[in-house]
C-alpha cells in the first residue's frame, strides 16, 4: 500500500458508514505506512491500514 500527502483514506466498518480522512503525513519510506490521518471532526491519528482500507489518490492539478 502506498499513499501521498493529500490522498484520502477510506476505512470500512461493517456496522457503520465508512470513515474517510485525509493523509496529512506519510511516516514510512516511499509512501508506505504508517500514515498520520486527519478526519473531518478534527481528530488525527497515526495508523497502519488494514487490508480492507482503500487509498483514494488525489488527482494531480
Amino acid at each position: 500500500m502506498q499513499a501521498h500527502v493529500g490522498d484520502s483514506i477510506r476505512i470500512t466498518v461493517l456496522s457503520d458508514p465508512p470513515l474517510v480522512g485525509e493523509i496529512v503525513e506519510v511516516l514510512g519510506p516511499d509512501g508506505a505506512p504508517p500514515y498520520r490521518v486527519k478526519f473531518p471532526n478534527g481528530h488525527e491519528l497515526v495508523m497502519n491500514p488494514s487490508p480492507d482500507t482503500i487509498i483514494e489518490h488525489r488527482r494531480p492539478r
